[in-house]
Formats: C-alpha cells, structure tokens, sequence
C-alpha cells in the first residue's frame, strides 16, 4: 500500500510540475471554444436550467485543475459530459479532461473522451480540436491510416494548417517524402505570416531535403 501511495505522489508531484510549465498553454489550446460557452442564448427553460447547473459544475472543474488530482478532475467532468451531455460544457469538460489523461499516461480514456467530443459536440471548433488530439495520439502510436482518416474529415477554415501539418508529420512518419512536403507547404501557406508557427513548419520542411 505504501508503494501504490509513493507511486501515486510521483505521478501527482509529475503534473504540478507540468502544470505550473506548461498548463497554460494546454488550456490556450481550447481556450477560444471555452471562452465562448456563455454565448449561448435561444433555450427553453428546461435547457436553461440544464447550461446553468453545467456551467456551475463547469466553474467546479476549472478549480479542480489546481487540484493536480487526475481523478478528481476526471471525476469532476464526467458527471458534466454524462449528466449534462446536451450542453455545450459537456464537450469541453471532455476535452479538458482529455489533456490530462494524456499527460498522465492514460492514452485509453483520453481517446474515448476525444470521440465523445467528436460524436457529440454541436461546434465545428470543438469537433476540430477533440479530432486534432485524436488524430495526434494515433501517430504516436503508429495508426498512420487511422491518423490519416481522421485528417481527411471537414474541419473548418481556422484549422486548415494545423490539420496539413499534421497530415505532413503523419506522411513523414511513414516515408512519404513528397506527400509530406506538399501536406507541410498547404500548411505553412495557410499560416498568418506574422505567427511563429511557420518557423516550425519551415523547419519541418527544411528536414525532408536531408
């Protein structure tokens, strides 16, 4: 028992450590869906009722991120993603808790999360980022068909490079040289000139002449 306790404080003492790093950049990947959850107007009183209730456990889940307690967070939108799933919280308590399984290493839960997001969210933003995560994990793991489905899928104008270099980086993985140089172009021209960003996709593209 004291060893599964040590292994657990590990595991705890690893994600605050991560977090204080690199949470925020985390949450700013889904920030622009977030942030609009409160824009929704037009519902009956039942439903009302339904996005208040969602939107104070929604508050709740935020606080527990602080916790760096994995399931209390997992805990905390599972209730919002289950009870709550005809919500626009429901997806984005599934996509938050999606970060933090993948950290923690557990790639099983993440992924079922990401496809509830994607089989049940109504915005196309929050449908792209939950199929980017996705499409990314199964790279990881080598599902390069799988990744590659995924990427073939609509997703909206604002996603457009992040989806071709991804595709690139997939393509690259399985030696497909020209095909990844061409996914990497797409995606570095639909880059705002002004972003960082195409400093990496630039750099991608220099690595596939050597």
């Amino acid at each position: 028992m004291a060893t599964l306790d040590m292994q657990g404080q590990e595991q705890v003492d690893a994600f605050k450590s991560w977090w204080k790093a690199n949470g925020k950049y985390a949450i700013a990947t889904l920030a622009v869906v977030v942030l609009s959850a409160g824009a929704v107007i037009g519902w009956q009183v039942y439903q009302a009722k339904q996005i208040s209730e969602a939107s104070t456990l929604y508050a709740e889940l935020e606080k527990q991120l602080s916790s760096n307690d994995p399931k209390r967070i997992n805990d905390a939108a599972t209730v919002i993603f289950e009870k709550y799933s005809s919500t626009p919280y429901a997806p984005r308590a599934a996509l938050l808790s999606s970060q933090v399984n993948i950290f923690v290493g557990d790639v099983a839960q993440a992924k079922t999360q990401l496809r509830w997001v994607l089989n049940h969210a109504k915005e196309a933003g929050l449908q792209d980022v939950a199929l980017l995560q996705l499409a990314s994990i199964l790279l990881d793991e080598k599902d390069y068909a799988g990744s590659l489905k995924l990427l073939e899928k609509t997703h909206t104008e604002a996603f457009i490079s992040l989806h071709a270099d991804l595709k690139g980086d997939v393509l690259s993985s399985q030696g497909k040289i020209e095909e990844a140089r061409v996914a990497y172009q797409q995606a570095l021209d639909k880059t705002d000139a002004a972003s960082s960003y195409r400093t990496l996709i630039q750099m991608k593209l220099d690595g596939l002449a050597k």
